[in-house]
């Protein structure tokens, strides 16, 4: 699979580089050639993280520490970044080894999030700090207003919590009805029962609390579909 042009990703990145071997060198994988981007990707994701540490602070300033860390801690993961991957279609630029592109390396999310880091640092040695929060600020503040700040990263029992708190109700109960398979690789099913409301869901996953978790999300998917 032949690489792209870089040009229409500078041009998505608003940046274009005056040393093209950075853009070049973030855009390589280890399975490509021994000049590739994890050193890049090591500086990427320090300076992500003051970046965005930045911002929020400057941007929520009714958050407090805690909320502000839980917000950066998302941001600045795996996932985030290869939806900001994909949104560059970054995968058909990478360079990657006969191996990797046979195992469809071009979309697996660790490989993309480590390409995003490096396309930061080689921004950062291009051409410095401002220009490096220009570029990342100019895809993670439209992905942010495509967001709920206050329930991202939650977990689905934290969110039912609060969402039940909030309006007085008593919290869910939570039991396992059914267990599944040897002992080591069980299922469960665990009911999440708020006998008030009566409203009862289920959900299955390899640890009780996986279930739990998933019996929770159907519980708040309901509760905020009706309110």
């Amino acid at each position: 699979m032949p690489n792209k042009q870089s040009s229409p990703l500078c041009r998505q990145l608003g940046h274009i580089f005056a040393q093209p071997q950075l853009l070049q060198r973030a855009l390589t994988h280890r399975s490509y050639a021994p000049e590739h981007n994890e050193r890049l990707e090591f500086l990427g994701d320090s300076v992500l993280g003051c970046i965005v540490a930045k911002y929020l602070y400057t941007a929520y300033p009714q958050l407090s520490e805690g909320e502000l860390s839980r917000l950066r801690s998302n941001l600045v993961k795996e996932e985030t970044l290869v939806v900001l991957a994909q949104q560059l279609d970054l995968g058909g630029y990478l360079k990657l080894g006969e191996g990797e592109r046979k195992s469809g390396g071009f979309s697996r999310p660790s490989i993309l999030a480590d390409a995003m880091e490096a396309l930061f640092g080689a921004v950062l040695l291009d051409s410095g700090f401002a220009d490096a929060e220009k570029v990342v600020l100019n895809l993670l503040v439209p992905y942010l207003a495509q967001v709920d700040v206050q329930t991202l990263g939650k977990d689905a029992k934290t969110l039912l919590q609060e969402y039940l708190q909030g309006k007085r109700i008593p919290l869910p109960v939570y039991s396992i009805v059914a267990t599944q398979g040897e002992a080591h690789a069980q299922s469960f099913q665990v009911e999440c029962v708020i006998p008030s409301l009566k409203i009862s869901t289920r959900g299955e996953g390899s640890s009780r609390r996986n279930a739990e978790q998933q019996a929770a999300q159907a519980a708040y998917q309901q509760l905020t579909k009706t309110s």
